[in-house]
């Protein structure tokens, strides 16, 4: 079953906490601190597969989970990092969040991750200082990104078949590739796209067959948007025209108007081919390509028989030079960054990278840092709580607070942690 959108739930792996603890050894009466630090949470890690032709799994796999990060524990014993999860996609997968794409994976090997696992937590050793010799402070793990994810998977190919339904794509491809589509003499035999590689003069071509379109298929009709996509990455397009078309120049005319409408198609390099010409008297194929030609007077028109073998080769020959021309310009910029902002108050910290806003009876702050810090609060820990004051007080959040009215009662929310302003009141 060809399936080329899905929707999945992406979850990855929480960070493991840091460890509260102190060295317990015989004749080291004052051992400090040494309670280890959490693991990272596993990553999910979209990888291309050239083997992989389908999003089908999805359907029946629409939650991934990856491993959580371990907690740390004494003798600064770090937690494991939780195993990061790996899913082969096709080639030409794209991958969307809230609407807006965050990774387009057009290579075989190609990776990405999709959604990061959360940092571990710091152990109290890490607090230890000069001033603060046995520090009863650790970190809780941070949680793993979790949305949903919607997955499109656009074939990537140099030529892109084009035609009413019933216009000879397949048989083409089947003749000239090593593709090998279901071929009948009716409409939409096609349901899927189908890819062949045809050899020309040492090159190779990847063709796709692209179900048949009707008028109306840029706005959703027939087989519509579901197979447009699929030629919008190709270099150019092949149009077949059957030359037993009443008019082959209306025939033509409907799917550029189609072309046109979706992504503006209609400007990729184009080739026509009237199909099924074997035993067609000569003067009925010049009036086609005359009805063609009137629609569009800078057409190149080839004459051929899929059947008969005629005509092919010198078709080939000039897909093969329009795609040496116009290589497919593919957007790799789309990638998700591997850095992690670092939880530090070393560098500046501007008044711009935080936000207070009172929504109703609480105050919410929101800022990449300060939401950071709180995520890895340990809420059940007096003395973290009073460090994540501290934070805010440093950042010139709570000078922030009291402009805006609050009182050292007031409950403060950040990143879903709720605490009131001062520890005593």
């Amino acid at each position: 079953m060809f399936v080329d959108k899905a929707k999945v739930s992406l979850k990855a792996g929480d960070g493991g906490s840091g460890a509260v603890s102190f060295r317990h050894e015989i004749y080291i009466p004052k051992g400090g601190p040494d309670g280890g630090d959490g693991g990272k949470g596993g990553d999910i890690v979209f990888k291309a597969d050239k083997d992989t032709d389908t999003l089908v799994d999805f359907r029946f796999t629409p939650i991934l989970t990856a491993e959580n990060g371990k907690n740390g524990s004494g003798q600064r014993s770090a937690g494991r990092s939780g195993k990061d999860l790996i899913i082969e996609v096709p080639i030409g997968t794209v991958v969307y969040k809230d609407g807006s794409p965050i990774a387009d994976l057009t290579r075989d090997g190609q990776t990405a991750i999709i959604a990061k696992g959360g940092e571990g937590g710091f152990g109290n050793a890490h607090f230890k200082s000069s001033t603060r010799q046995a520090p009863v402070i650790a970190e809780v793990g941070e949680p793993g990104e979790e949305f949903e994810a919607e997955l499109e998977l656009k074939t990537l190919a140099d030529v892109g078949l084009v035609g009413l339904p019933n216009a000879g794509k397949s048989t083409f491809l089947s003749v000239v590739s090593n593709a090998r589509p279901e071929i009948a003499d009716y409409p939409f035999t096609t349901l899927t796209p189908q890819l062949g590689v045809a050899t020309i003069d040492g090159h190779d071509l990847l063709i796709a067959d692209i179900p048949g379109l009707i008028e109306g298929a840029a706005e959703g009709k027939g087989l519509g948007h579901d197979f447009l996509r699929h030629i919008e990455r190709t270099a150019a397009l092949l149009h077949l025209v059957d030359v037993y078309n009443d008019d082959a120049g209306a025939a033509y005319e409907t799917i550029r108007n189609e072309l046109s409408k979706y992504e503006d198609l209609s400007t990729r390099p184009e080739i026509v081919a009237l199909t099924k010409c074997e035993g067609v008297d000569e003067d009925i194929i010049k009036m086609q390509m005359s009805s063609i030609l009137a629609k569009n007077p800078g057409a190149k028109i080839f004459a051929i028989s899929a059947q008969a073998h005629t005509g092919l080769t010198e078709l080939l020959r000039e897909l093969n030079q329009e795609i040496m021309k116009e290589k497919p310009v593919i957007d790799e910029k789309i990638e998700i960054s591997q850095d992690l902002p670092t939880i530090s108050l070393d560098q500046k910290l501007l008044k711009d990278s935080w936000k207070v806003e009172k929504v109703d009876d609480k105050f919410v702050v929101t800022g990449e840092k300060i939401e950071k810090f709180a995520r890895r609060t340990d809420m059940n820990n007096y003395d973290s709580i009073n460090r994540l004051r501290d934070i805010m007080k440093k950042m010139g959040i709570r000078a922030e607070l009291t402009t805006l009215g609050a009182e050292p009662d007031s409950i403060i929310s950040i990143a879903g942690k709720e605490f009131t302003l001062v520890e005593d009141y």
